[in-house]
């Protein structure tokens, strides 16, 4: 009897093992010969390099890694967000892919204003007014469509679908972010119970059938089901319901658009990232040629000259982003003049080494005109013939606007608090814009979403991203510099302390330990006010140098994770 039941326990042990999954540990550091996929979990990484292993190219696996951080990664991967994409092909051809949300078709400038003109808090950032016609479905299959090697849809979708099938054990962060958000989940989508348990503990299993079936859907009949068939109008009824504006006809007329990348030189090499509707590109491209002008390998790694000059340049290149980037396709945004050396020279004219500019002296430039958060997540990818792919895709705030499509699973995005909800009044991310970036009809909301690729001698370098809403830009920055100017491998430059000033609020950002006393001492002196904050950019970075590849995940991040071979 004894030994019948000793037998039925361990049968019972092995049923547990095999149907409830385990915790998969994620890599920080990987030197690997032929390929890699960094993200922000390692079940998702897991599937890029295995769609890479079947033969697949950087496309197909970014594609299939997305999807599934739609699955493991719910707070930021997604179906009902979106992103941008930055290419690069074994020939040395770059292009840029906006597949950003767009406004619905009976948006307005005035959309969150209340009848005396003031932004009502709140109303850009939850329920079904915040959200933007999603582009991540659409994005991804013309990325495919246009550059993927593998021949079936269906099989980059299919590991997302076996992980929203079977489940997975989530992690100590996973379980936070659910358990920090069971109140909004609730209030927006009181019928749906995939997300709340009385208290959500690391490595309890996440199950989400519905979403599974979603993503068979689009498996099988691609992204006409999501745009036009039965989860279009699943997404318009619970948009409706929410509060929000959007119509069959604006999931209908979204379109992905194929763009011309920013490339910039910097010392020895070039630098592809994302043009507008994205100010990343520009921005950053401004930054590097600045900072190109000083000896910042002389001055050293965060001493006094090269902080402070990194902080002016900062202040001046954020001011211009206030009142110049928006979307291109509605604002004609001085790409050319702002990223001219001429130009930028002339804004650091007033720059000293020995005081700061106050905020309220710096203005965004003026030349003739002529006629994004730790809730978003990025991917670098480079495949075994060297093709690279960095892209950065978000829901904007945790879970979006919170709000999950009935009978489908997938939450939908916030976007629209990326606008400009009225001139000169900050979003959530303390940034603020002019008529370049206000509501209209159609129009892409500006992004901080800094996808790149670095180039040296014509062969990829660098691949890196970050989220980190308006600190996206200033950590990509600065990871570039670390390894260009400081001489750092990726894992050490992705890890370096890292600083932020976006012009106003008039305060440099930091992180703990990031300067000397000495430094920090001779700031204040200067004249800038410093305000420590726990961290900014979790960067998800690849390096190539000598033939090998060397990723690194953040540790600002537990989840995120390198994989390669």
């Amino acid at each position: 009897m004894q030994k019948l039941f000793l037998l039925s326990l361990l049968g019972l042990l092995l049923f547990s093992c095999k149907h409830n999954p385990t915790m998969v540990q994620s890599h920080k550091h990987l030197i690997a010969d032929t390929a890699m996929v960094v993200s922000a979990n390692p079940l998702a990484s897991k599937v890029g390099v295995q769609i890479l292993k079947q033969g697949g190219n950087a496309v197909d696996a970014m594609v299939a890694t997305n999807f599934a951080l739609a699955v493991v990664y719910p707070r930021a991967g997604n179906l009902g967000g979106g992103g941008f994409m930055i290419i690069r092909t074994p020939k040395g051809t770059a292009t840029a892919l906006d597949y950003r949300e767009t406004a619905p078709a009976k948006a307005n400038k005035d959309l969150y204003l209340d009848k005396d003109g003031n932004v009502i808090e709140g109303l850009s950032r939850n329920g079904g007014l915040a959200v933007g016609v999603p582009g991540t479905v659409a994005g991804l299959y013309a990325a495919w469509q246009k550059y993927g090697q593998l021949k079936s849809w269906q099989k980059l979708l299919a590991p997302a679908i076996k992980l929203a099938q079977n489940g997975f054990a989530i992690s100590e962060t996973e379980a936070h972010r659910l358990n920090k958000y069971k109140n909004d989940f609730l209030k927006w989508n009181p019928d749906n119970k995939t997300f709340i348990r009385d208290r959500w503990l690391k490595g309890d299993v996440l199950k989400q059938p519905q979403l599974a079936q979603t993503l068979q859907l689009i498996a099988q009949k691609g992204p006409k089901e999501f745009y036009e068939g039965k989860i279009a109008q699943a997404i318009v009824d619970k948009v409706t319901k929410s509060g929000g504006i959007i119509k069959i006809e604006d999931l209908k007329n979204y379109t992905p658009k194929f763009r011309k990348p920013i490339v910039v030189p910097y010392k020895n090499y070039r630098v592809i990232s994302m043009p507008p509707p994205s100010s990343g590109g520009v921005a950053l491209g401004q930054l590097l040629e600045i900072v190109a002008q000083y000896p910042l390998k002389q001055w050293g790694f965060h001493s006094y000259k090269t902080t402070h000059l990194m902080v002016e340049a900062e202040k001046r290149v954020y001011a211009d982003r206030a009142k110049y980037l928006g979307d291109s396709d509605f604002y004609p945004v001085p790409v050319d003049s702002l990223l001219n050396p001429a130009y930028l020279k002339q804004r650091m004219a007033d720059f000293s080494l020995d005081k700061a500019t106050p905020g309220s002296a710096i203005f965004a430039g003026y030349f003739q005109l002529h006629k994004e958060s730790f809730e978003t997540t990025h991917i670098s990818i480079i495949d075994k013939d060297r093709m690279a792919v960095s892209c950065t895709t978000t829901l904007n705030s945790n879970f979006g606007s919170k709000v999950i499509v009935d009978g489908y699973g997938f939450f939908l995005n916030n976007e629209m608090d990326d606008f400009s909800a009225k001139p000169g009044v900050p979003n959530q991310f303390g940034l603020i814009g002019a008529e370049a970036n206000a509501i209209a009809p159609h129009k892409r909301m500006l992004s901080s979403m800094t996808p790149t690729i670095v180039t040296k001698d014509n062969q990829v370098f660098m691949v890196l991203g970050t989220p980190g809403g308006s600190t996206i830009i200033t950590s990509v920055f600065q990871t570039i510099l670390n390894v260009v100017d400081f001489d750092m491998n990726m894992y050490d430059a992705v890890q370096a302390k890292r600083f932020h000033h976006q012009f106003l609020p008039d305060y440099i950002m930091f992180e703990k330990k990031s300067f000397s006393q000495a430094v920090t001492d001779s700031l204040k002196q200067a004249g800038y006010k410093l305000k420590q904050v726990k961290y900014m950019g979790v960067v998800k970075a690849i390096l190539l140098r000598q033939g090998q590849l060397e990723g690194a995940g953040d540790t600002r991040n537990k989840d995120d994770d390198v994989e390669g071979y």
